[in-house]
């Protein structure tokens, strides 16, 4: 089954790199650079995503603010989000869940192909 992905992280070579990956699989994806782009793209209320994976740290509004808003504003109420990061901390973690990031993936430790495999795996727990 095809998914619609949004990826959001500021480093372009990241998104692109992703963007291919879940392509080549047959995936929608839509790429964005800053976590302000993600809100409006979200507040238009078309199609919501099946997934979001998020970075934390990015200039501007970071992936925690995101996560604020999302769920302040009830934004994409069924859409997965996970936590595409180098930040691994305990505590960035539990605040991210607390959040409402449903999985965490530290991207140093994660070739993209297990990205790719826990991102399906995540949205296929959903349904």
């Amino acid at each position: 089954m095809a998914y619609r992905i949004y990826l959001v992280d500021d480093d372009r070579f990241l998104l692109d790199l992703y963007a291919v990956k879940f392509k080549n699989a047959g995936h929608e994806v839509i790429a964005f650079t800053g976590g302000e782009e993600l809100l409006t793209a979200l507040r238009k209320k078309e199609k919501d995503p099946d997934a979001i994976l998020l970075e934390l740290i990015m200039p501007g509004t970071d992936g925690f603010s995101v996560l604020e808003a999302i769920r302040k504003e009830k934004l994409a109420p069924k859409t997965r989000v996970i936590i595409l990061s180098n930040q691994g901390q305990e505590s960035d973690l539990e605040k991210a869940k607390a959040l409402g990031a449903v999985s965490y993936i530290v991207k140093a430790s994660a070739i993209p192909s297990e990205v790719l495999a826990q991102t399906i795996a995540t949205i296929d727990k959903s349904r």
